[in-house]
């Protein structure tokens, strides 16, 4: 078996198949994708090629950035989410009673797909009949607001519904790296008097750094391109105002079919976000290694 793995050409032959893969979804279309950018095209006639006039134009595009900045404060949220998530995988990592149905039950929403979530949290914020303005209007709120109409919070009333439905994902896999952790390292610190606190601030955490960062990384990218949950809940409305980058790509090309400048949208949307994770990898990197 070494002498096999230590042949570069078998290696090769093992790994064909998967390259075969990535190159075929992954790399062509995005090949493609920055192609048909140069081209002015409707997405079934003719093409006609012009340089780099979409780029340019979506470069001088307000509505595009105007996506770009509702994409980031997304992903800003999303990451500050992280330390709810976290905070709730210490508590049912700490055995606590009813940890194992409380896992259950953060799971419920990864296995609802976007468009019955979306279809639920257009019913809890409806303006007439939604359980949020019902229990509003109980406890005193005479005019409770139009949640997905309003333009100046139907971008944050999206957020809720986006915390929701990846809770379920992040606390596993919290959940999962503090379950690694040495029952013995634990049990170190409560002998050396440390408070339940002290061990998950600086036992804990710094244990699970690498995989924090991971979900970091996760957290951004997935919000740079998200899509289908706000696409179902408000198209990007009212007036753009939840109009993010995805949505803002898909508009032109399936709606205005405009596919060539759609296109060029989506390749700068992945520019974009390539330097958006290279960034945090490197404002996070570090060279030490804890060890347990």
């Amino acid at each position: 078996m070494n002498k096999v793995m230590s042949n570069k050409w078998m290696i090769l032959l093992y790994m064909s198949p998967a390259l075969l893969l990535v190159g075929v979804l992954i790399f062509i279309p995005l090949i493609l994708s920055g192609y048909y950018g140069l081209m002015e095209w409707d997405g079934i006639g003719e093409m006609k090629f012009i340089g780099l006039e979409n780029y340019i134009r979506g470069l001088q595009d307000g509505m595009f950035w105007t996506s770009v900045w509702h994409s980031t404060l997304l992903a800003l949220f999303s990451t500050l989410s992280l330390i709810l998530y976290l905070a709730v995988s210490l508590v049912l990592a700490s055995k606590i009673k009813g940890a194992g149905l409380l896992r259950k039950i953060y799971l419920i929403p990864m296995l609802l797909s976007s468009v019955a979530i979306a279809q639920l949290w257009i019913k809890v914020y409806n303006p007439s009949n939604g359980i949020l303005n019902w229990i509003l209007m109980r406890v005193g709120v005479e005019n409770p607001p139009s949640w997905l109409a309003d333009p100046n919070i139907v971008l944050y009333a999206i957020f809720l519904p986006i915390v929701w439905q990846y809770a379920g994902f992040y606390i596993l896999i919290y959940y999962a790296a503090l379950k690694n952790i040495p029952e013995t390292v634990i049990e170190a610190a409560r002998i050396d008097g440390a408070s339940p606190l002290q061990i998950a601030l600086k036992i804990k955490l710094p244990l699970i750094r690498e995989v924090i960062l991971v979900t970091v990384v996760l957290a951004v990218v997935g919000s740079l391109k998200y899509f289908d949950l706000i696409y179902v809940m408000t198209n990007g409305g009212p007036n753009g105002a939840s109009e993010v980058m995805a949505s803002y790509m898909y508009k032109l090309a399936f709606s205005v079919n405009d596919f060539g400048y759609g296109s060029a949208i989506g390749f700068l949307m992945l520019i974009i976000t390539l330097i958006a994770t290279l960034f945090i990898r490197k404002a996070t990197s570090s060279d030490e290694k804890l060890q347990y």
